[in-house]
């Protein structure tokens, strides 16, 4: 079973506005076992309107249109659906005085022009709007049922609820069963990922595997589709299972969970604390971790030794060795973590040190070059330090943010017990 969503309006077209109803229309219907062929974003344009409308009828039993039902010059979907079903708009008495009614409160007038609000192709039904001005419009077009909403979340989110979901089932009657999971991995590239999965991003293959790339974070999504609920989740915990197997500690978390609450979570697990040192991310890490609520009870602070002056103060980073290697090098990221293990009592540190850009590269250290260094006191031993070398792309934003996530995830890997070789884009430190 498949649908087909159309958005209406030039301000999703230019991007002025984003498009939240077919996202959140597109998991009603996941949900009731019935899957989206596509989503297609249409503008003020009463002949595309129309063209589309007829275009997506051929091809699936059911259609939900959001926007273009206002009472303005560029409102034009009730038109267009005039145009594609071949029927001369009519008028509704009975929606014309609910919306005057709806209008007049507060002894306003209603303007002539809201009267188009109460019209629909003949043939059609009228779907009242409890929330606003704007009926919705119900009709049958070649094999499609059509759902017309308006385009405003909050009217759209309350006709559907009442009016529309409760008809899906009709459109499933074998009770098909759509299951859909997200695991979130950092530390490898998509294409590396992807060799990992193999097998499992055949196309052809239930449940389905795919990956989305985003700010460094591969999201793995899985989605099951069977006749019989139990079999689908079955099927959907089993290749969870494998993909996680396969994909190892760069797995962090699942759906929503960021990286950061990953390891506060971890942290809290192993009755273990974690201080920051951080020069060209200028406490990015902290903030991270610190916007997780209760990060209280594992994040004992951090610095933000930008100078070199600082870094000796305050972490004891001897000037000799800043002399011999640069700020950005792999024995001063080590002293900045052992000085924020030192002085902190933390039981983790990270230290970041590096060049964001736009300017400060050489050709032996370009843009983009970052040491992070994460630092672990073990019982009365000296600390066990590990060190990794970044070469990150992008803008001054982009270098910082993908280097607070990998010392984030290094946190992680040392918390697990698990090698920095799986952090792919690093070379590891001597």
């Amino acid at each position: 079973m498949q649908a087909i969503i159309l958005s209406i309006g030039d301000e999703l077209v230019l991007g002025q506005t984003v498009d939240t109803n077919s996202a959140y229309l597109s998991q009603r219907l996941a949900e009731r076992g019935i899957s989206t062929r596509y989503h297609q974003t249409v503008a003020d344009d009463q002949a595309a309107i129309a063209d589309a409308i007829t275009h997506a009828s051929r091809m699936v039993p059911l259609i939900l249109i959001t926007g273009g039902l206002g009472p303005t010059e560029d409102d034009l979907t009730r038109q267009a659906m005039s145009d594609a079903m071949a029927a001369p708009l009519v008028l509704d008495e009975q929606q014309l005085a609910t919306i005057k009614t709806m209008m007049t409160r507060g002894g306003r007038r209603m303007p002539d022009r809201n009267r188009i609000q109460a019209m629909h192709p003949r043939g059609t039904d009228m779907i009242t709007n409890t929330c606003g001005t704007a009926p919705g419009i119900f009709a049958k077009l070649n094999k499609a049922s059509i759902y017309v909403m308006p385009g405003v979340p909050s009217e759209m989110l309350a006709m559907f609820a009442r009016d529309v979901e409760p008809e899906l089932d009709a459109f499933n009657p074998d009770r098909h069963v759509i299951l859909t999971a997200k695991v979130n991995t950092f530390g490898q590239g998509e294409s590396s990922i992807a060799e990992s999965l193999g097998d499992l991003m055949d196309r052809s293959r239930n449940p389905k595997v795919g990956t989305t790339a985003g700010q460094g974070i591969v999201a793995v999504r899985v989605r099951s589709e069977f006749a019989d609920a139990g079999e689908a989740q079955l099927s959907l915990d089993d290749t969870l299972g494998q993909v996680r197997d396969r994909l190892g500690a760069i797995v962090f978390g699942v759906e929503d969970e960021t990286l950061q609450q990953s390891l506060v979570n971890l942290l809290r697990d192993k009755g273990a604390t974690v201080a920051t040192a951080e020069s060209c991310t200028g406490g990015l890490v902290g903030k991270m971790i610190s916007d997780i609520p209760g990060s209280s009870s594992v994040y004992a602070g951090g610095w933000v030794p930008y100078s070199n002056q600082m870094k000796h103060d305050q972490l004891g980073v001897r000037m000799e060795l800043i002399d011999e290697h640069g700020a950005v090098s792999d024995p001063v990221g080590r002293a900045m973590a052992r000085g924020a293990l030192e002085h902190s009592g933390a039981t983790l540190a990270t230290s970041i040190t590096g060049i964001a850009g736009p300017t400060g590269g050489s050709e032996e250290k370009p843009v983009g070059t970052v040491w992070i260094a994460v630092a672990e006191q073990r019982a009365a031993a000296d600390p066990d330090v590990q060190t990794m070398l970044f070469q990150l792309p992008g803008d001054r934003d982009t270098v910082r943010d993908r280097a607070a996530r990998c010392a984030l995830q290094m946190l992680r890997f040392m918390l697990l017990d698990q090698s920095l070789d799986d952090m792919a884009w690093g070379k590891r430190g001597t």
